[in-house]
């Protein structure tokens, strides 16, 4: 989308970023802010300067009616070629203090899932190896249940700090509905903190359990390319990418989009994809799935935006 195109931003994106002290950027492109570098822009794009301009930007959204998305580092997203129409909120790396009482950790959410290892480390802590390699932030990792074979975010989460209009609040774990890749949190809340438990134990061995988890995931996903990682959701007894395999689609193409030829559930950016030829790749696994195997596959990633009234069925 060219200056020219780009649509003149909405009369409440000016009262917006006139009420917070945070950064604002209006028409911001998303896809460099995404991992499979796919989707427009979005109408402003806001960094909050801290917690007390979080609740204020919340409360203006609220007033004025306007859509909220919080974006950590992109990953399980597919923006539309149009982009979103309203606020999307980026936390900054630090937001909010973190803390460590024994074997419990308070991270910030808009941190790297890296952290959280690195913190556990350094702590002589164990029981997040899963975490080792996930991508995106601990915020994002917490709203979607992210893990690996070895374990999930609802394993150590403890409780979550979550922003809301209303103000900020403590939400334990056992109120958030964790399950496979899902977590409910209230509508509108914004994860600005997490604490997790971890347990002391052999940092070596830890340590080795990562390693190997991140080889097992670099040989068998592609890594390499840009991907929002799984696109659907596993079902129950099986897996996706081995049903999207069946149906002969690794490796095909749709523009400039692909399912990987390393692992069938992963869409990747060959140079140049747009969120249309993503769509219609998942809306032919979808297809070709349902009629050989009868089996609807649920997606993982996250659509963001207005795809013209495409659906993925």
């Amino acid at each position: 989308m060219t200056e020219a195109s780009r649509p003149a931003p909405p009369a409440w994106a000016g009262e917006i970023a006139g009420r917070v002290r945070g950064e604002c950027q209006a028409g911001a492109p998303l896809a460099p802010r995404t991992s499979v570098r796919v989707g427009g822009p979005a109408d402003l794009l806001v960094r909050p300067a801290d917690p007390a301009d979080l609740a204020l930007l919340l409360r203006a959204c609220e007033e004025l009616s306007v859509p909220v998305l919080v974006l950590g580092a992109g990953a399980n997203l597919l923006v539309a070629d149009a982009g979103f129409r309203g606020v999307v909120i980026r936390l900054p790396i630090d937001f909010g203090e973190e803390t460590e009482d024994g074997e419990r950790l308070v991270l910030s959410s808009g941190a790297p899932v890296s952290r959280l290892v690195q913190r556990a480390q350094a702590a002589g802590l164990t029981g997040c190896e899963f975490a080792a390699g996930i991508p995106g932030t601990l915020g994002g990792a917490v709203a979607m249940n992210a893990g690996t074979r070895i374990g999930e975010m609802k394993d150590v989460v403890e409780r979550v700090e979550v922003a809301t209009p209303a103000g900020a609040r403590w939400i334990p774990a056992a109120e958030l509905g964790f399950a496979y890749r899902t977590c409910r949190l209230p509508p509108g809340a914004v994860v600005t903190r997490v604490q997790v438990r971890l347990r002391p134990g052999d940092l070596a061995r830890s340590l080795a359990a990562m390693e190997a988890d991140v080889e097992h995931r670099r040989r068998t996903q592609p890594l390499h390319q840009p991907t929002w990682g799984s696109t659907f959701r596993n079902p129950p007894g099986d897996h996706a990418g081995r049903l999207i395999e069946a149906c002969g689609l690794k490796g095909h193409r749709a523009g400039g989009a692909m399912w990987s030829d390393v692992h069938a559930n992963f869409v990747v950016n060959l140079g140049g994809a747009t969120a249309r030829d993503c769509l219609a790749l998942i809306r032919l696994a979808r297809q070709r799935v349902r009629e050989r195997f009868g089996i609807a596959l649920d997606l993982e990633v996250r659509l963001l935006g207005d795809f013209g009234g495409e659906s993925v069925d």
